[in-house]
Parts: structure tokens; C-alpha cells; sequence
């Protein structure tokens, strides 16, 4: 399956990803990127609280820990994949982070009026680093690499929403501005490509 970077699950997940990220970045430079974070930031109420509050520890790099589980159990040749993937997608949200926009001001310093920001109860805002957004580009690593190796069609929609869900919800919780979530969703893509480069690397030493 590696040997074909062009399957159709993964290209349309690449695509989807891409477009979405394309459409974050775009709308945030032509409308302002304060502006976009306000049009998102809408307080849903105290249902969508909990949900975005549970939902956004689905892109906590603790994931990894249950994605490698499942690796173990199916697809034990592509651990160099699932290694490579965590560490490059790692190295290029720091990186990023702390060099290449360092010190990034998130919403919560970056807008002065804070009655216009809607946060959650619980949450620890953050107030620095904000570009990109490592729980989106985790979130959107592991879709990609789902829809890499599962053939079934389904895979692409749920892990799309799914994926999706989790950076929003970093706008929701007022951590992130969605370019951040846009930045985040084009490091995952740069993560995949390189991901299979490694793993056919160790393919070809079998």
C-alpha cells in the first residue's frame, strides 16, 4: 500500500485537508485573523462546552500512545511510519513555534477586549506560541495515516469530522486562531509525505 502514495482515500484526505487549510489561512488574511477568531468563538452553550472541552484531548500528543497500541495490534511493519510521524510532526509544530514565529500571541493576549472572547470554564488559557496548532496538526497526522493504511471508504468522512472537531475546538476553548488550525492541518500534510518516504526506506532494507 505504501508503494502507492496516490491511494484514493489518501489523496481525498489530502485534499480535503489542504482546501480547509488553504480556506483558514486565506479568509484569515482577508478579513483579519482577530476578526475570523470572533466569527468562530461563539459561545454554543454549556453542552458544547463540555463536548469541545472533552473533545480537544483527542489532539493531545497522549493520542499517539493509543494509535501506537493499534499499530501493534495491525500494522506492526509500519512502526517506522507511526515513529516518523510523531516525530516530524513534533519537530515541525516547535520548530515553527519557537523560531520561525516565536512567541506568537494567542487570542486571549493578542485581542485587548476580553468580553469579546468566549471562554470555558476549566480551561487553561494559553497565552503565547499560538502558530501552529500542534493538537490540530496531531489530529489531522493521525487521519491522514488512517487514511493510508484502512482500505474502507468511511474512513475519510469520520476521520475528517473527527479531525476537524478537534481544531475547532481550539478556537471554541480560545487557544488558538484558525490560522493557527490552518498552519497546523499543512504541517500534518508535510508529516504524511515524509512519513512514507521513512517507512519505504525500511521497506526496502526487508
Amino acid at each position: 500500500m505504501l508503494n502507492d502514495i496516490s491511494n484514493r482515500n489518501l489523496k481525498t484526505g489530502v485534499i480535503l485537508t489542504v482546501i480547509t487549510a488553504l480556506y483558514l489561512i486565506i479568509h484569515s488574511c482577508i478579513i483579519g485573523r482577530n476578526e475570523f477568531f470572533l466569527l468562530l468563538n461563539t459561545d454554543l452553550g454549556s453542552v458544547a462546552d463540555i463536548f469541545f472541552k472533552l473533545c480537544t484531548n483527542l489532539g493531545d500528543g497522549i493520542v499517539w500512545v493509543l494509535v501506537a497500541i493499534l499499530f501493534y495490534i495491525y500494522h506492526r511493519k509500519r512502526f517506522p511510519l507511526l515513529i516518523a510521524a510523531i516525530i516530524i510532526s513534533t519537530l515541525i509544530t516547535q520548530l515553527t513555534k519557537n523560531y520561525a514565529f516565536p512567541a506568537e500571541s494567542r487570542p486571549t493576549a493578542a485581542i485587548t477586549d476580553s468580553s469579546l472572547i468566549h471562554t470555558v470554564s476549566g480551561v487553561e488559557l494559553h497565552t503565547a506560541y499560538s502558530f501552529p496548532s500542534g493538537h490540530t496538526a496531531t489530529a489531522f497526522s493521525i487521519f491522514l495515516i488512517a487514511c493510508l493504511l484502512i482500505k474502507n471508504r468511511w474512513v475519510v468522512p469520520v476521520g475528517f469530522v473527527w479531525a476537524l472537531l478537534v481544531a475547532y475546538s481550539r478556537v471554541y476553548l480560545a487557544q488558538h486562531f484558525p490560522l493557527d488550525l490552518g498552519g497546523g492541518m499543512l504541517a500534518a500534510v508535510v508529516t504524511i509525505f515524509l512519513s512514507i518516504g521513512v517507512q519505504k526506506k525500511f521497506d526496502r532494507k526487508d
